[in-house]
């Protein structure tokens, strides 16, 4: 083989070689892709979800937790009608969460028409009122109810009815044109009552 010939192998060779690790190195050509690079994955927390309120306002059922405490919270004990007169035609159960807060709303609904709202108000009557706030108290935890009794004339007698701690039973207020009077007296809520709210 001749020196020339070997020379023109060598060169040929060497102009393979260089094309071959450009090649494989990329270009500074903006418009080519990348050659691929080694990543790292980063695990980011994931973000805490926002407390959004459990249940949605209605007209049957429009207070938040809160004011629903808040509104038992200010019944004077000791005072009031020992019984209820109101003469309901219907009444809506509205059942907050054992565990409500701030602005959470009812999160079940339940309606009784005729002789069961009217058997209802009269387990309601049933509890004798209690002089002094209660102050033995359980720790378990139950629902909050909200009895919102109706009658002909469109006048509204709530209570609350706590089926936990101090299981306080308080009239908060009576709605309605011409519908002025003492409410009745705060008092306990009995197991019968209990038992009555929890069917649905």
């Amino acid at each position: 083989m001749s020196a020339q010939r070997t020379r023109g192998l060598i060169g040929a060779t060497l102009v393979v070689a260089v094309l071959g690790v450009a090649a494989a190195c990329g270009t500074e050509d903006a418009s080519s892709p990348p050659a691929a690079q080694p990543t790292q994955t980063v695990t980011m927390p994931s973000p805490t979800p926002s407390a959004s309120p459990s249940g949605t306002p209605s007209t049957d059922c429009p207070e938040t937790i809160t004011a629903v405490r808040a509104a038992t919270d200010k019944a004077v004990w000791g005072q009031g009608a020992a019984t209820s007169k109101f003469n309901p035609v219907s009444v809506t159960i509205c059942q907050y969460d054992a565990q409500a807060t701030g602005q959470d709303y009812a999160t079940i609904t339940t309606k009784r028409m005729g002789k069961q709202a009217t058997d209802l108000l009269a387990l309601v009557n049933a509890a004798k009122p209690v002089a002094k706030k209660p102050s033995m108290c359980t720790k378990e935890l139950g629902p909050t109810y909200v009895l919102r009794f109706t009658d002909n004339d469109r006048g509204v007698l709530s209570f609350t009815a706590e089926a936990f701690g101090c299981h306080r039973l308080v009239a908060t207020s009576l709605e309605g044109q011409g519908k002025p009077g003492t409410l009745p007296a705060p008092r306990q809520v009995t197991a019968e009552l209990t038992k009555s709210l929890g069917l649905r």
